[in-house]
C-alpha cells in the first residue's frame, strides 16, 4: 500500500515523519509498515539533514537548552582566538622580515669577541653625531690636533727677487703698497721705481708705518703726526715695550729705535716732475738737464687724446696716487714707437735726475700736459711744436725701471689724473 499525500488524509506514519510529542502513535505493522517505507517510483521523499536529526536527537534526550548554553559560550570565544590567530600571525611575519636581513643575522650568528682581545687595532670606529644614519655616510676620525698659527707681530726682511714690484710684494704679505714704501723710506724714497733686484726690504707684520725714534722726540707727538693715539705704539707686541713703561709722556726709548706704528699714515713724497709752464720752463731746472728755457709760443691741443703706444695693456703698476705712483706702466718691447697724445709744444726733453730716465714732457698749452719716461731714445728738444700722433722716441727701460715700458702721465692744471679716464 502507497502512500499518497494528495489523496490521503490520514495521520502521517512515524517512520516518515517527526511524530509530535502530543500525538503519539503506535506503531504500524511490520508489513504494512514496510510497504508504506518503500520509495515511489514517482515521488521520492528526501531524507532529513545530519544537523537536524542532530538537534532533534538532543531534543529528545533533553539536552537542548545545555547545547545551546555551551553554543553561545563557544561563539562568544570565536572573536577572542580570531585576534590571537592574528597577533601570531604578524609575528611570523615579522621573524621572516628579520631572517631575510641577512647582514643583521651575520652579526647575531658572529661568535662573541673575548675581552681581552679588544684592543685599540681590533675595536670598530667610534660611532659619532658627526655619521649620517641616513647615508651610511660618516666622517673620518682626526686625532691630530691642529693649532692655528698666531698672527706675526715682528719685522722680517724680503730680498727683491726679479719680476718684483712694490704691488706684487705687498699682495705678497698681505699689506697695502703704501706701507712697503713707508717701511723702507730710505730705501725707495717714497717711489717704487726705485726697486731693484737684490735690495734688501722691511715687511711690516700690519698696515702702518716704521718710525726711527731720534733724541728728544715725544711719543705724544709722534702718534699725532701719523694719526693714531700713543697707546697704539705703547701697547703693540712688536715693539716690545714694558707693561709697566706705559706713560706717553715719560717713555724711556733709545734713539735709533725703530717703532712699528700700527694703522699709521704720512703723506708721501713726490719726487716727480713739478708742472713745467711754457713761460717759466726753468722750474724744472733742478729736476734735471734736460729742462728747457723760455718758451714764447707754440700749438694748442683739443684736448682729446690718442694712446702714446701700439699696445694698450700694463706691464707694471697702475695708477695709484695712494702708493705714489701718478701714472700708468704700458707694457711693450724695447725700441716701441711712442707718440703724442695731443698737438702741443715740448717743455722736458733729456735725461731726469729723479729715477725716471730719459723723459720727454709735452704741454698741450690748455692746462694739459703728458709726461713720457723710461725712454730708449727720443727725437725731440726743447720747444719743439708736436702734432698729435708723432713719434717722439722709443719705448725703454732708463732710470729706475726693472724692464722696457712707457711710464705715461696726464697732469691737469696742478694734479695729476687717472689716464684711464681719459684715453679712448
Amino acid at each position: 500500500m502507497k502512500y499518497d499525500p494528495l489523496t490521503d488524509n490520514s495521520p502521517l506514519e512515524d517512520d516518515l515523519t517527526i511524530s509530535l510529542p502530543s500525538r503519539p502513535q503506535a506503531s504500524p505493522p511490520p508489513e504494512e509498515s514496510q510497504a508504506v517505507a518503500e520509495p515511489s517510483p514517482e515521488l521520492e521523499e528526501e531524507p532529513l539533514g545530519r544537523i537536524e536529526q542532530f538537534w532533534l536527537q538532543l531534543r529528545e534526550a533533553g539536552l537542548l537548552q545545555p547545547a545551546l548554553r555551551v553554543a553561545t559560550l563557544v561563539l562568544s570565544l570565536v572573536p577572542v582566538l580570531a585576534l590571537v590567530l592574528i597577533m601570531r600571525a604578524l609575528n611570523v611575519t615579522t621573524v621572516l622580515t628579520e631572517a631575510s636581513n641577512p647582514a643583521r643575522n651575520a652579526l647575531a650568528a658572529a661568535p662573541p669577541t673575548p675581552a681581552a682581545e679588544n684592543t685599540l687595532e681590533t675595536l670598530p670606529p667610534l660611532i659619532t653625531a658627526e655619521m649620517t644614519a641616513s647615508s651610511g655616510v660618516y666622517r673620518r676620525i682626526n686625532a691630530k690636533t691642529i693649532i692655528p698659527t698666531r698672527p706675526r707681530v715682528d719685522v722680517i726682511t724680503y730680498t727683491v727677487q726679479p719680476g718684483d714690484s712694490v704691488f706684487g710684494i705687498a699682495e705678497q704679505f698681505g699689506l697695502r703698497p703704501e706701507t712697503i714704501l713707508w717701511a723702507n723710506s730710505e730705501t725707495l724714497r717714497d717711489d717704487p721705481h726705485r726697486l731693484q733686484v737684490g735690495q734688501v726690504l722691511n715687511i711690516l707684520p700690519v698696515d702702518g708705518t716704521y718710525h726711527k725714534w731720534s733724541e728728544g722726540e715725544n711719543l705724544r707727538s709722534v702718534a699725532e703726526y701719523y694719526g693714531v693715539e700713543p697707546e697704539a705704539i705703547l701697547q703693540y707686541p712688536g715693539n716690545h715695550f714694558d707693561l709697566f713703561d706705559q706713560d706717553p709722556d715719560n717713555v724711556n726709548i733709545e734713539p735709533g729705535t725703530m717703532l712699528i706704528v700700527p694703522g699709521g699714515k704720512r703723506e708721501l713724497i713726490n719726487y716727480g716732475p713739478p708742472r713745467i709752464p711754457r713761460d717759466n720752463p726753468a722750474v724744472a731746472r733742478t729736476y734735471g738737464p734736460g729742462y728747457c728755457g723760455e718758451i714764447s709760443d707754440g700749438i694748442v691741443g683739443d684736448g682729446l687724446f690718442v694712446w702714446p703706444t701700439d699696445n694698450h695693456w700694463l706691464s707694471g703698476y697702475d695708477y695709484n696716487p695712494a702708493a705714489n705712483h701718478s701714472g700708468i706702466d704700458i707694457g711693450g718691447k724695447r725700441g716701441d714707437s711712442i707718440y703724442a697724445v695731443d698737438d702741443g709744444v715740448v717743455v722736458f726733453a733729456g735725461w731726469s735726475s729723479s729715477g725716471y730716465g730719459n723723459l720727454v714732457v709735452i704741454d698741450h698749452g690748455n692746462d694739459w700736459q703728458s709726461l713720457y719716461a723710461h725712454l730708449d731714445n727720443y727725437f725731440v728738444s726743447c720747444g719743439m711744436s708736436i702734432y698729435q700722433g708723432a713719434v717722439i722716441g722709443t719705448m725703454g727701460t732708463t732710470g729706475n725701471s726693472s724692464g722696457p715700458h712707457l711710464h705715461f702721465e696726464l697732469h691737469y692744471g696742478t694734479s695729476r689724473v687717472n689716464p684711464w679716464n681719459f684715453l679712448p
